[in-house]
C-alpha cells in the first residue's frame, strides 16, 4: 500500500513543523534510547525536564552504567512505572559491558537489549542508524487507522502486526527517521484524539476518516478495565530526630523503592481499626501519635491508592531498634532519607510543609 504523497507529505510537513526537542540533536542513539524510554507513557512537557536531568547527570551510557540503581530511581522519582528505570539501568550496563558501550545498530539486536520492545528498538533503529523500520506508538495508530479507515481494535495485541506491516510499505527508505518522528509529530500536534485540526493536516485530501465523517470513532478502542482501589495506612516512626524507611521488594508497584511502614487493608479504615495490624510489639506500646492525614488519593495507570500518614514517635531504646529492624526498617536521618528513591507520594509527604516532620 506504497502511497508517495502520504509519505512526502508527511516528511515535507515535519521538516516544516517539527518542535525542537532536546533528544533530536544529532540522531545520537544515546539520546533516542533514553527519550523513548522516559517518555513512554509520559507527556512529552513532563518528560522533557526528566530527560534534560538524565543527560546533564549522565552524559553517556558509560555514566548511566556506573551509577547506582538507587541514584537512577531517584533521579526517575515522579515519572512513575519505575520498572522502566530499572531496566534503563540494566539495559545501561549490557551495552557496556556486551557492546563496548555502542548500541547495537540493527532492529533485531536493539530487540535482544533489556526493557526495549519493538517501538522504541524501531526508534532507535530508524533515527540513530538509519534502518527502515516503523514505529508504531498511540500517534501512529490514530493518522494510520483515520487515514486509511482502519477498523482494527487497537486494543487487542494483533493489531500492532496490521499498523507495523502498513507502516512499513509507507516508510521512506532513504529518511525512515524523519517519516517516523514526522508520523508520530503528526499525531501529537494535529491528528490528535478529540478535536483533530483537520484543515490543517497534511494528509487531509486522502484522510478517509474525513471523508466518511470519522475521526471520532477512530481508531477503534475497547474501554479499559476497571481501575483497582487500595487503601494504605503508612506509620511515619520516628525515633529522636531519624525516621524509619524501609525498601519494597514484593513485585508489585514501586519495587526497590523506599517507603515508611505499611498497613494495606480492602476498604478505608481508622487508625483505631488498625490495631491488630501493628508492628510486632508495638500494639502493646505507649505510642504518641502527634499526627494523622485525612486520605489522600494517588491515581496510578491502572489502580488508585487511598493513603493515610500515621506520624507517630518512638522513644529511643534497644527494644524500639529491634522491633524496627526486625520488620526491615531502617533509621535515616533526614538528610539521608532525601537522598533515597522513594515513590513520589512519599517524597511529596516528607516535603510537604503543613505536615512536615521535625527531624
Amino acid at each position: 500500500m506504497y502511497n508517495p504523497f502520504f509519505t512526502n507529505a508527511i516528511l515535507e510537513w515535519y521538516a516544516a513543523n517539527q518542535r525542537q526537542l532536546p533528544w533530536r540533536e544529532g540522531n545520537d542513539p544515546y539520546r533516542v534510547w533514553l527519550s523513548e524510554i522516559i517518555l513512554q507513557q509520559t507527556r512529552v512537557a513532563q518528560g522533557t525536564p526528566y530527560f534534560e536531568k538524565f543527560v546533564e547527570k549522565y552524559p553517556s551510557v558509560e555514566d548511566l552504567a556506573a551509577a547506582s540503581e538507587n541514584e537512577v530511581l531517584r533521579l526517575w522519582q515522579g515519572l512513575g512505572y519505575y520498572s522502566r528505570a530499572r531496566n534503563l539501568h540494566k539495559c545501561a550496563k549490557t551495552i557496556v559491558e556486551e557492546y563496548s558501550g555502542k548500541f547495537p545498530g540493527n532492529y533485531e539486536q536493539l530487540l535482544t537489549l533489556p526493557g526495549v520492545g519493538p517501538y522504541t528498538a524501531a526508534a532507535i533503529a530508524s533515527i540513530g542508524f538509519g534502518e527502515p523500520i516503523p514505529v508504531v506508538d498511540g500517534n501512529v495508530y490514530r493518522v494510520l487507522a483515520r487515514a486509511f479507515n482502519l477498523e482494527i481494535d487497537i486494543a487487542q495485541g494483533a493489531a500492532f502486526k496490521d499498523f507495523f506491516e502498513l507502516a512499513g510499505k509507507l516508510i521512506d527508505r532513504n529518511h525512515p527517521g524523519q517519516f517516523n518522528q514526522g508520523l508520530m509529530e503528526l499525531g501529537a500536534l494535529v491528528c490528535t484524539p478529540a478535536n483533530p485540526a483537520c484543515d490543517e493536516c497534511c494528509i487531509s485530501d486522502i484522510c478517509l476518516a474525513k471523508k466518511l465523517q470519522k475521526q471520532d470513532t477512530l481508531p477503534i478502542k475497547t474501554k479499559k478495565t476497571k481501575k483497582r482501589n487500595r487503601y494504605f495506612t503508612y506509620l511515619v516512626l520516628q525515633m529522636g530526630n531519624k525516621i524509619a524507611l524501609r525498601q519494597r521488594a514484593e513485585k508489585d508497584i514501586w519495587q526497590g523503592l523506599h517507603e515508611f511502614y505499611l498497613i494495606e487493608t480492602d476498604t478505608q479504615v481508622g487508625f483505631e481499626e488498625l490495631q491488630d495490624k501493628l508492628l510486632a510489639d508495638l500494639a502493646e506500646a505507649d505510642l504518641s501519635i502527634s499526627e494523622q492525614s485525612e486520605p489522600v488519593k494517588h491515581v496510578l495507570s491502572h489502580q488508585n491508592l487511598y493513603t493515610t500518614f500515621v506520624k507517630i514517635t518512638l522513644n529511643d531504646s534497644e527494644d524500639y531498634r529491634g522491633i524496627l529492624e526486625g520488620n526491615g526498617l531502617t533509621l535515616y536521618f533526614k538528610e539521608e532519607a532525601d537522598k533515597l528513591a522513594k515513590p513520589i507520594l512519599i517524597a511529596n509527604y516528607l516535603n510537604r510543609t503543613s505536615i512536615s516532620i521535625d527531624l
